[in-house]
């Protein structure tokens, strides 16, 4: 499985929803929707600022992490972000490769 840092903001209805509901039905909704595609969470957080929420999944692989995304967002009433989390090992594993690669003008 890979981790994914989720970070979220509710939009429009969804921060009504967000506000009739509470916090602990949206983490709860988060967890059902983990489920269906065979993930789970490792943590959650509300915050303020430029994130309203924001954690830790674990997505068995991309194309079912790419649906998750897909769906949450197609509401219209979350922006929901997904970024790969990397081990200190899988750098190890990275800084072994040698690609090879151009750079532009050269």
């Amino acid at each position: 499985m890979t981790k994914y840092l989720f970070e979220a903001n509710y939009v429009g209805e969804g921060i009504k929803g967000l506000m009739r509901e509470g916090g602990s039905k949206r983490r709860d909704a988060v967890v059902d929707a983990l489920k269906s595609v065979g993930g789970s969470l490792e943590s959650f957080y509300f915050a303020f600022g430029d994130t309203d929420v924001l954690g830790v999944l674990d997505i068995p692989d991309q194309a079912n992490a790419a649906a998750l995304s897909l769906t949450i967002n197609s509401t219209g009433a979350v922006n929901l972000r997904l970024k790969p989390l990397m081990t200190p090992e899988d750098i190890d594993q990275a800084a072994k490769q040698t690609p090879s690669y151009r750079a532009p003008g050269q």
